[in-house]
């Protein structure tokens, strides 16, 4: 399938429709990521055909040449599921050219709008409800997966955990250990630590010496 806003000229959209991993009562979200395509600044704002079901940030915003922005757009929690898991919910993402260095939050209000004499493109996307039970290991896509984890998943997580923790604890006594090494090397491999003690002691020496001369070259006393 062709990406979407393949055919635009001024940016390219990926993935080319939201999907999200539907689950009662839990908010879900998709990623989108959006390339500026030219060598100019372009802006950019997403519309949809239900705003109080979802959560866009950023909804509006400025790209630089070549650069890219990624857009969250959330699923709020949902009471009930829509007939058959199908959506009927669509997007749209608006861009335009604008002046270089452009603020997003000084844009014009008539930026997006055609009658301007702008050109103004849009990039439509569908809405896609996935069950959590369906395999979306290998979509390659930004689809968020489910936070829920079997028993055998949560044991092995454990484990792994336990094993990380295990050798984060060796290491440290491995370091330890060479510590002590490096300390007692560099004890024993001191070059001054003799030469040190034997200047020690001759002084040592020298003091007992001249104590015992100065008593036997004292008079003795009556």
């Amino acid at each position: 399938m062709t990406a979407a806003g393949s055919n635009n000229q001024f940016i390219s959209v990926h993935p080319d429709e939201l999907k999200f991993i539907f689950e009662l009562e839990k908010p879900s979200y998709c990623d989108l990521k959006v390339v500026n395509k030219t060598e100019h600044h372009v802006a950019f704002k997403v519309k949809t055909t239900s705003p109080k079901k979802y959560f866009v940030r950023p909804n509006t915003g400025v790209i630089q040449p070549w650069d890219s922005s990624v857009i969250r757009v959330t699923l709020q929690a949902q009471q009930e599921y829509p007939p058959n898991m199908q959506c009927k919910d669509k997007f749209m993402i608006q861009s335009t050219v604008v002046p270089p260095h452009s603020d997003v939050d000084e844009l014009p209000q008539d930026t997006f709008n055609k009658d301007s004499g702008k050109t103004v493109e849009e990039c439509k996307l569908r809405v896609v409800f996935n069950n959590p039970t369906s395999d979306q290991r290998n979509s390659g896509d930004f689809t968020l997966h489910s936070s829920t984890h079997s028993p055998d998943t949560d044991s092995t997580l454990r484990r792994l955990k336990e094993e990380r923790d295990a050798a984060a604890q060796q290491t440290a006594q491995l370091q330890q250990e060479l510590d002590m090494l490096k300390r007692r090397r560099y004890r024993r491999s001191d070059p001054g630590f003799s030469f040190k003690f034997a200047i020690f002691v001759g002084i040592i020496g020298m003091l007992v010496g001249l104590l015992l001369n100065l008593s036997l070259s004292s008079p003795a006393t009556e």
